[in-house]
């Protein structure tokens, strides 16, 4: 039995487990920034003792013990760097594998997110491992140089503290006159990437049709609009960097200014000047790193932001169930099964698709789905095979729902060829196989068989390693609908469910279409065809007729034929497209 505890959000996980890698970067921080002292005592004393000594031996020394300490802290500073790295990339290894499910499911059934969460965690990625997170390791010990400073003069800690705090103020400034602009770029930037992702998947349509000036000088006025804010958003931020850099340049000559009157009033070594004028950069470093980096740094923080969220949102349906059932045989039941329309109720328009669907297969029936156009045949194949949950009602294989199933447990034993479907890029034997790292080859070739494609495939010159990348493929639509139809049986699956499945084929692919079916059902499948052509339904022995989103008829397919014909002849005015489709089914 599987845990049933509530699992930990990855990215929460993530971090955690990179708390011990954030604890040897601190503790790494300290080192460096105490190594870092070694450059203003080592002026000190150089002007103090060396030069009013004139002691070679004494300057030998000192230039002895810095190159220590120096490369002491460059050992510091490499491993502080392989730390973040490693940490950057444990974390993206730690949320990787679940987010990528995440987007998945949340895409199922056309249900695009409208944003790229992988994008996000590239970015979120490259700031774990960049110089601006170092600034936030590095600020917590200014106030050492600022202490160190106080102990050279109080008036030069005084200066110094004004200083820091004018540069916290620019830094506020900046988060406040940046922050809602890089929000609203950030998501105009979805919106266009959005676009133009569809645009790129309809390109023979865009193209063909003469749209594609259309279609970009639309992308084009939402880029524009994108880039508009981000560049906004951006020239503000620069203003504040350039502030901040000038401000901290004039703070060291005031810091130098101040020193020397000191020395003139014989209350401050002529080596503290330099001293002081170093500490006070070392000071306020950090702050003007973070702010000549803050749009990275804002983009880090939406990303994150933006992650959590979109991790929090729970998942249809979970990958691994709680307890691990035994292999479906393939009993299927609906009771009182509805849906909406996606995010209708969300969006104020309960709209349903779907209504009181109920009906019962046994292993070994083959169903036809018949209806009209938007009579919800594709929103019922979405919920047969576990894309879409029911909003009322149940669904059921063996008893058990798809919740209690679990995707990664069911799916092997699910096939489905949607009407709309793509390749993966790879080989055919990869994409028949569903890319299982361990099929076998036996397997590949049977479903090519069951399938039909089998010789077809062969006529290749690579055979089934032939790649299918959408963009090399050398498939007819045909073709990549057989090769879909192989993938949906591979390894005899106990529910299939094909939608519109013969819609590219020609006779041959028809007379395939059918013998796959009845031979999935010698072997106890559950076969659910949703069709327009009825050489698709000649092969399943019962009827499902769909109407408007409601079963209006369900049986043996001749005692459906049967009552439809009747019904159509008492009212001399059949239904358009659905008693001839009837009528030329053959018997089963």
């Amino acid at each position: 039995m599987k845990a049933t505890g509530v699992q930990e959000q990855p990215l929460k996980a993530g971090y955690k487990a990179a708390r011990f890698g954030f604890l040897a970067a601190l503790l790494l921080s300290l080192a460096i920034n105490l190594l870092m002292l070694t450059s203003p005592l080592f002026m000190l004393q150089v002007y103090d003792r060396v030069l009013s000594s004139r002691s070679v031996p004494t300057l030998v020394a000192l230039f002895v013990l810095i190159v220590v300490l120096y490369s002491g802290m460059a050992v510091f500073e490499f491993l502080r760097t392989r730390v973040l790295s490693r940490i950057a990339h444990g974390v993206d290894a730690k949320v990787a594998p679940e987010l990528f499910q995440h987007w998945l499911q949340k895409s199922a059934g056309g249900l695009s997110p409208g944003y790229r969460p992988l994008s996000d965690l590239s970015a979120l990625r490259s700031f774990l491992s960049s110089p601006y997170l170092t600034a936030f390791f590095d600020l917590p010990w200014s106030p050492i140089y600022l202490f160190v400073i106080f102990v050279l003069h109080p008036y030069l800690g005084y200066l110094s503290i004004a200083g820091a705090l004018v540069v916290a103020v620019l830094a506020l400034l900046n988060e406040w006159a940046t922050g809602r602009t890089m929000g609203e770029a950030s998501q105009l930037e979805i919106t266009e990437n959005r676009f133009s992702d569809e645009a790129q998947r309809n390109a023979d349509s865009v193209l063909s049709m003469g749209m594609s000036l259309n279609a970009a000088k639309a992308w084009m006025k939402q880029r524009v609009e994108s880039l508009a804010k981000a560049q906004a958003a951006g020239e503000r931020a620069e203003v504040f960097a350039a502030a901040s850099k000038v401000f901290r340049m004039f703070l060291q000559s005031a810091m130098l200014a101040l020193a020397a009157y000191l020395v003139i009033q014989q209350q401050l070594s002529p080596g503290a000047i330099i001293a002081a004028s170093i500490l006070s950069g070392k000071a306020l470093g950090p702050i003007d790193q973070l702010i000549g980096g803050w749009k990275q740094i804002r983009r880090a923080r939406l990303a994150n932001k933006r992650l959590n969220d979109y991790l929090a949102q729970p998942l249809p349906m979970n990958l691994e169930p709680p307890v691990a059932l035994p292999k479906p045989t393939g009993q299927l039941g609906l009771n009182q099964v509805s849906k909406y329309a996606p995010n209708a109720r969300t969006s104020g328009n309960a709209r349903m698709i779907l209504q009181g669907m109920t009906f019962d297969l046994q292993p070994g029936d083959g169903l036809g789905v018949i209806g009209p156009s938007a009579s919800g045949k594709t929103t019922l194949a979405r919920l047969l095979v576990g894309l879409w949950m029911p909003d009322q009602g149940h669904l059921r294989i063996d008893g058990a729902t798809y919740q209690q199933w679990g995707r990664e447990h069911i799916g092997p034993h699910v096939g489905y060829l949607p009407q709309s479907f793509e390749f993966m890029p790879g080989s055919i034997a990869q994409n028949i196989s569903r890319f299982e790292p361990d099929a076998k080859d036996e397997d590949v070739v049977a479903a090519a068989q069951l399938a039909g494609v089998h010789q077809m495939i062969l006529s290749f010159p690579q055979g089934y390693a032939t790649i299918v990348d959408a963009a090399v493929s050398p498939l007819t639509g045909g073709q990549r609908q057989r090769i879909a139809l192989a993938r949906a049986v591979y390894r005899m699956p106990r529910l299939v469910v094909l939608d519109e499945p013969n819609s590219n084929l020609d006779v041959e692919g028809d007379e395939a279409l059918s013998h796959a079916i009845a031979a999935l059902r010698a072997q106890g499948s559950v076969v659910i065809v949703m069709a327009h052509r009825p050489s698709a339904i000649s092969a399943v022995d019962k009827i499902l007729m769909l109407k408007d989103g409601r079963m209006t008829d369900f049986g043996l397919k001749q005692d459906v034929i049967n009552r439809v014909a009747q019904a159509a002849q008492a009212a001399q005015s059949p239904k358009p497209g659905t008693v001839p489709l009837l009528q030329r089914v053959p018997a089963a």
